[in-house]
């Protein structure tokens, strides 16, 4: 709110400033206001360090679950569970820390020197404002912020495959979770010996890699207000960059405000579903929907346990998919159903809104900076419940074990 972090004369209002602060360190990328020519470099830079400090933290605080889970585990469990997170060091707060520092700034450090050459040498930036906007976007990018310092986001670059693909490459990086990049740092020649998390984050991460690049580019490939204008080669790489920023980066190289219905549909999809858990990345996580992905298939089959890349799956942590799962999705009816009653937008852009706020994804069809101010309060509160919610009633739902003393008889009820 300082006058200093506001071009022109004042500060910013406290509604916008909290906006903004929260979607920076929730590492979002929603906005009610212009990035590129609200706020001065000073604010700019405090932007920059709210991202880095929320993804940091973020980063951090689900790698340590894991050693405060070990630590309340029982003897049995501990042991499997040490088994299960070997190749990951957990146990070392420091070493917990120190290694998300590490792969954070490495990987930043890459992206914003790849940036400021192209920036440099393809569009003639001056070397100090290509230092800027490089790492700006760099730590914007790691941290799967989706912050930008244009008006239109990264829609000038939609068919530059030296901006999009070195920056779909960082939000991937810090999507998968630092439990993934430490175990892959270790044991990459001997996939084998990768744990179930690391299986499940790269193979879910793939698939839907894939899956969203050829949805999104068949649904817009004919639309000249998005893709359908640009030669087929910049479709496909305009449908690969969409696929990847909406698994909660938050950038975008076309309007979103143009794209089909249909495709928002899909985008809501990968919103909600994320990226891996203890990384950067929002939305309930690869692991959960792939958790109940498994447990539909061994209904299906007819299976008595469910059983993951040759590992039987405890039946708490079916519990805890489905808990998360269902409370997420009550949270954004709820908070849909709320926009409706308070402003006259169509349920598909607000359940857009919604969506990309509780995934801290920070994709907009444009009518975030129009809703009123106590419509901007739900999509706050939904941001700050998307980032921490998910992970913090996981690990709180993995340490509420109480023994069981005494059990009903059973019985059924009919289903369907």
């Amino acid at each position: 709110m300082l006058p200093m972090a506001k071009q022109g004369a004042g500060g910013a209002g406290f509604l916008e400033a909290l906006f903004t602060a929260t979607s920076a360190v929730c590492v979002t990328g929603l906005a009610v206001v212009d990035t590129s020519v609200f706020w001065t470099p000073f604010g700019q830079v405090a932007i920059m360090v709210l991202i880095q400090l929320g993804g940091f933290g973020v980063m951090s605080f689900g790698a340590l679950l894991g050693v405060l889970l070990a630590g309340r585990l029982g003897l049995k469990s501990r042991i499997s569970a040490a088994a299960e997170t070997r190749s990951t060091g957990f146990g070392d707060v420091r070493a917990v820390l120190l290694g998300v520092l590490r792969i954070s700034l490495l990987t930043e450090a890459a992206l914003a020197t790849i940036l400021m050459f192209r920036f440099i040498i393809g569009y003639g930036y001056s070397p100090g404002r290509a230092l800027w906007e490089g790492v700006f976007h760099a730590v914007s990018s790691f941290n799967n912020a989706g912050f930008a310092l244009y008006s239109d986001n990264l829609m000038g670059f939609v068919g530059d495959p030296w901006i999009c693909l070195p920056i779909a490459a960082a939000i991937i990086i810090g999507g998968v979770g630092f439990p993934v990049l430490v175990e892959l740092s270790r044991q990459y020649r001997r996939p084998i010996h990768w744990s179930m998390n690391t299986k499940l984050v790269l193979s879910g991460t793939a698939a839907l890699l894939v899956l969203g690049t050829v949805f999104i580019t068949a649904v817009e490939w004919g639309n000249r207000a998005t893709l359908g204008s640009l030669p087929p080669g910049e479709r496909i790489l305009a449908g690969f960059f969409q696929s990847v920023i909406t698994r909660t980066a938050g950038f975008n190289s076309v309007d979103i405000a143009e794209l089909h219905p249909v495709t928002w549909m899909g985008m809501d999809i990968l919103m909600f579903i994320g990226g891996g858990p203890a990384g950067t990345a929002g939305g309930l996580k690869i692991t959960t929907f792939a958790v109940l992905f498994f447990i539909l298939y061994t209904e299906i089959r007819g299976g008595a346990a469910v059983n993951i890349f040759g590992k039987r799956l405890s039946r708490s942590v079916h519990r805890q998919a489905i808990t998360v799962v269902l409370l997420a999705i009550a949270v954004m009816v709820a908070a849909t159903m709320a926009l409706m009653f308070l402003t006259d937008f169509g349920q598909e852009r607000l359940l857009f809104e919604v969506v990309s706020a509780f995934g801290t994804v920070g994709l907009s069809t444009g009518i975030t900076a129009a809703l009123p101010p106590a419509g901007q309060g739900i999509l706050i509160a939904l941001m700050f419940i998307g980032r921490l919610g998910p992970v913090t009633l996981a690990s709180s739902l993995a340490l509420r074990q109480r023994p069981i003393l005494y059990e009903y008889p059973k019985e059924r009820p009919l289903i369907g």
